[in-house]
């Protein structure tokens, strides 16, 4: 993992509420996880899949502990990430709700910014 082909933002403190509350050795992998977002330049889909139906939402994947933990994030302008809210899955589909607060903030993001 060399040079850097994506950019990684934060949109407001969605994304930081969600890491705040995570243990140190979880945000040592998320973060593990950002960098992967920010260099690899084919992501493997286990790190980085697409949700039908979101029109382009996408969800960061990170494994640790035999947890699973998703932040949603899109791209903006083909090589910027904006990274979302997140949570910890426990069962096998993503919840509605996560999505639908996912899916608002992205509309607050693109009404911000014009």
């Amino acid at each position: 993992m060399g040079e850097e082909v994506r950019t990684v933002i934060l949109f407001k403190r969605y994304f930081d509420e969600f890491f705040d509350e995570q243990p140190p050795k979880v945000q040592e992998k998320l973060y593990w996880s950002i960098k992967i977002l920010r260099t690899v330049e084919d992501i493997p889909r286990n790190h980085l899949k697409s949700l039908a139906g979101t029109n382009g939402l996408m969800e960061m994947r990170t494994q640790f502990g035999g947890n699973i933990y998703r932040v949603f994030c899109f791209f903006d302008e083909g090589k910027i990430v904006v990274l979302m809210n997140g949570f910890q899955k426990k069962t096998e589909k993503t919840p509605q709700n996560e999505i639908d607060r996912a899916l608002r903030i992205r509309e607050e993001y693109y009404a911000e910014k014009g």
